[in-house]
């Protein structure tokens, strides 16, 4: 019989885990694949003098990268269409469309609200940022803006779309946990989602006129010039909205337009080419290297980088779940805590501290709801600040984690590191001190029986 874990044994393990993914990705540079398989090593071994037996450290293991076969099949799946729609014309008619109407003086507030309108109809951070924030980024990069900042406003929009979204699987997640009606939960976040987007917006804004801008109209219209659109690159967009709004789940919407954008491509294509687009992606036969290098991407094999970050992280998440790891330092902390101010922001730093280190945005959202559910109930706070916290935390910090699964999604589709794009993506720093001035101010703070 495998005893629990102490807190001080918990503790020095996460200590432990710091020091290797700082002096690994920090001092040395290193791929996160690195210090990922060190960590899982590291409490291999510590689960092993705790006496685990071998078996149940794999189970373990694998446990946790179960929890996100769906989003690892997701991945291959948008592998599949970013080569797709970039074969059949759709990505290069939607960049088309954005060099044509670009204005260099506010494109990144405008991508910011683009991609927070889409996101919010598709409900999908991640398919949003494959096809409309792929576009984004190659109009952006085409004015000259830097690649990093591109991608901050970009994936602002995607994430405050997902976060705002009835359709979006991680803010359904949060109100489930929380128990609290669904269009309740999001009208509640609004309390600290506007703040942190307008203060997103105005940052952007501010940052669009420092910027030194190397394109001018005219270079954006030769690029455009260069580009043929279609006609026909509208059938996979509206085909994409129309299942979105029919609250059709995001794998069988992606199949439908995998199967209808393939017999697309095999009108003036064979099976063969069909079958190297799905697996290497598409490239094109324009020799700009500025477009070449925004077009020459997709298929299933560019998201494996990405796929085996994931699985190593989930792994070691799995293991440190399983040991009882971060609910043996939680406990105690969560226990002692009296006050609404303090719940909300051990309950917020537990989510962040998921993050890093699990690495799966669902985990991030469960484990702290997990944790903290009994202690809101105790201190009569309203639940629907639970599920408000819970996504200021635990759904957005995600993208910011260089091994998390939105993270490593996001810098394989846009073409930048997470470390690069971290310091721009303004509304998922700003959202989790939003929801801190919130605690401690009151403000938004509804009574128990408000809903």
């Amino acid at each position: 019989m495998v005893k629990p874990m102490t807190f001080k044994q918990s503790l020095s393990v996460l200590l432990v885990l710091i020091f290797i993914f700082s002096l690994s990705i920090l001092g040395f540079g290193l791929s996160p694949n690195v210090p990922l398989v060190i960590s899982i090593i590291v409490v291999m071994v510590f689960a092993r003098i705790r006496r685990t037996i071998w078996q149940t450290i794999q189970d373990q293991l694998l446990k946790g990268i179960k929890t996100a076969l769906a989003p690892l099949f997701l991945f291959l799946l948008i592998g599949m269409l970013i080569g797709l729609w970039m074969g059949t014309n759709t990505i290069p008619s939607l960049l088309w469309v954005g060099l044509k109407i670009a204005n260099v003086q506010w494109f990144l507030p405008s991508a910011l609200l683009i991609m927070a309108l889409m996101g919010t109809m598709i409900g999908s951070a991640f398919t949003t940022l494959a096809t409309v924030g792929v576009a984004l980024m190659g109009v952006g990069t085409a004015i000259g803006f830097d690649p990093g900042v591109v991608a901050g406003a970009v994936l602002s929009g995607a994430i405050f779309g997902d976060k705002s979204s009835p359709l979006s699987d991680s803010t359904n997640l949060a109100s489930s946990i929380a128990g609290t009606d669904l269009f309740a939960h999001i009208k509640n976040m609004m309390w600290t989602t506007i703040p942190a987007l307008v203060g997103s917006l105005v940052i952007f804004t501010i940052l669009n006129q420092q910027q030194t801008i190397k394109g001018s109209v005219n270079d954006l219209q030769k690029l455009a010039g260069l580009l043929s659109p279609t006609w026909w690159s509208v059938i996979p967009i509206a085909l994409l909205f129309i299942m979105a709004w029919r609250h059709i789940p995001a794998i069988p919407t992606l199949l439908v337009n995998i199967a209808v954008t393939g017999s697309m491509f095999m009108v003036n294509h064979n099976l063969q080419q069909l079958s190297d687009v799905i697996m290497n992606g598409s490239k094109t036969a324009i020799h700009n290297k500025l477009l070449a290098a925004l077009l020459n991407r997709g298929g299933m094999l560019s998201m494996m980088p990405t796929v085996i970050i994931i699985m190593l992280a989930l792994a070691l998440g799995g293991l440190l779940t399983e040991q009882g790891v971060l609910k043996s330092v939680m406990t105690p902390l969560v226990n002692r805590i009296k006050t609404k101010a303090g719940v909300i922001t051990g309950t917020l730093l537990t989510g962040i501290s998921a993050n890093f280190l699990i690495g799966e945005q669902y985990l991030a959202t469960i484990l702290p709801g997990q944790l903290w559910h009994d202690t809101f109930t105790r201190l009569n706070i309203n639940r629907l600040t639970l599920g408000r916290t819970l996504e200021d935390s635990g759904t957005v910090i995600n993208y910011l984690v260089p091994w998390g699964v939105a993270g490593s999604f996001a810098a394989q589709t846009l073409g930048v590191s997470v470390t690069t794009f971290a310091p721009f993506t303004f509304f998922a720093l700003l959202s989790p001190i939003c929801s801190l001035v919130s605690a401690w101010t009151g403000i938004g703070q509804l009574n128990v029986d408000d809903e």
